[in-house]
C-alpha cells in the first residue's frame, strides 16, 4: 500500500555519469530505513505471497550469526522460448541443486540480487553496498562471510522475468561476468587477508566458485578446438596438445557432460519443472553463448568497468 503507512516510495534523481549502479541507489535508500529487516525486490518480481512471514519467522528463531536468508529464484515466462527455458534449468540448477551444496560445505554464498533479505545492523556494520560493483550481490555474499557471518537459502521463491532473445541475454549475462571478474579481483587484491578471514576451507570455496566461473568461458574455444582434434574432426593435428593433456581434456569432457546431466535431472527434479527435462541437451548451446558474453565481459572491465548495463524488463507479467 503506497498510498498510506506501509510503504514509501523514494525517488532518486540520477547522479554523476560514473557509478549510475544499483548498488548505489540501493545505499541512497538505505538511508530511509528504519526496520530491522531489508529486504531487496526488483520491480517487475512476484515473490510467493507468504514470503515476508517466512523470513520474519526465520530470523525470529535464529541465531545473531545468521544475518541474511536469500530466495529461490524462478521464471514466470519460464516456457516463453528456447532461451527461457534453457535459463530456467540453469536457475534450477544453481538455486535448488549448487547452492544447497555450498551452504552444506560451509561456502561463502554468492546471492542473488533479489528475493534477498538482511538484517539492517549487519549492513550497516560493512557500510552498504560496494557503489560500483555491477555484481553487488556476490561481492555482499564474500563480505559478510569474511566477516564471521552466515547467510542460508530461503525455501521460498521468487519469480522473476526471464530474457527473451540472445542479445537481451548476452547483455545481461556479461554485467554479471564482469561483475565477477571485479568481484573476484578485488577479494584477492590482499590474498593473505582473504585467507585470514575466511579460513582455509571457506577460501578455498571462493577458489573453486569464482576461478572455475570465469575461466571456463574464457579458455572454452581452446577446450572445443581440443576436443575436435581429439576426435578426429579436425584435421589439423598441429593444433592438438601434447598426448598427455589430451587425454587429460578427454577425461575432463568425458567427467562434465554426465556430471552437468545429472545436476540437471535433480535441478528439475527439486524445482517442479519436470516438464523441461527434455530441454537439457540445449544446454550445451545455452552455455556456447557464455563465452560470447565472457568475452564482452572482459572487453568491459576494460574500457568501462563500472557502466550498468541495464536489462529491460515489464512486457510480461502473468506467469505462464
Amino acid at each position: 500500500m503506497i498510498g498510506g503507512q506501509a510503504a514509501k516510495l523514494v525517488l532518486r534523481h540520477n547522479g554523476a555519469k560514473r557509478g549510475k549502479t544499483k548498488p548505489r541507489a540501493l545505499n541512497f535508500a538505505l538511508g530511509f530505513n528504519r526496520g530491522d529487516i531489508i529486504g531487496v525486490l526488483d520491480a517487475e518480481d512476484a515473490p510467493e505471497r507468504d514470503q515476508l512471514l517466512k523470513v520474519a519467522n526465520h530470523f525470529a528463531l535464529a541465531d545473531s550469526r545468521l544475518v541474511c536468508l536469500q530466495g529461490r529464484l524462478d521464471f514466470y515466462n519460464a516456457h516463453r522460448n528456447w532461451l527461457t527455458r534453457c535459463f530456467a534449468l540453469e536457475y534450477a540448477a544453481w538455486f535448488h541443486v549448487i547452492l544447497p551444496g555450498l551452504a552444506r560445505l560451509g561456502f561463502a554464498l554468492t546471492l542473488g540480487g533479489t528475493g534477498m533479505y538482511i538484517r539492517r545492523s549487519a549492513l550497516i556494520d560493512l557500510k552498504g553496498w560496494d557503489a560500483f560493483n555491477v555484481t553487488e550481490d556476490a561481492d555482499l555474499g564474500l563480505r559478510l562471510s569474511r566477516a564471521g557471518l552466515r547467510c542460508a537459502l530461503l525455501d521460498r521463491k521468487t519469480f522473476e522475468e526471464a530474457t527473451k532473445t540472445p542479445l537481451t541475454w548476452i547483455k545481461q549475462r556479461s554485467r554479471w561476468q564482469k561483475g565477477y571478474f571485479m568481484t573476484y579481483w578485488c577479494h584477492n587484491r590482499s590474498p593473505k587477508q582473504l585467507l585470514a578471514d575466511l579460513g582455509i576451507w571457506r577460501w578455498f570455496g571462493v577458489h573453486a566458485l569464482f576461478f572455475p566461473a570465469i575461466a571456463t568461458f574464457l579458455f572454452a574455444p581452446l577446450f572445443w578446438i581440443f576436443w575436435c582434434v581429439a576426435a578426429g574432426l579436425v584435421a589439423r593435428q598441429d593444433l592438438a596438445p601434447s598426448h598427455g593433456y589430451s587425454n587429460a581434456i578427454g577425461v575432463l569432457i568425458a567427467l562434465a557432460l554426465p556430471t552437468d546431466g545429472a545436476i540437471g535431472v535433480m535441478a528439475v527434479e527439486k524445482s517442479g519443472h519436470k516438464g523441461l527435462k527434455r530441454w537439457l541437451p540445449l544446454q550445451l548451446i545455452y552455455f556456447a553463448m557464455a563465452t560470447l558474453s565472457a568475452y564482452k565481459a572482459f572487453y568491459g572491465l576494460i574500457v568501462n568497468r563500472f557502466h550498468w548495463a541495464k536489462t529491460t524488463h515489464g512486457d510480461q507479467f502473468s506467469r505462464s
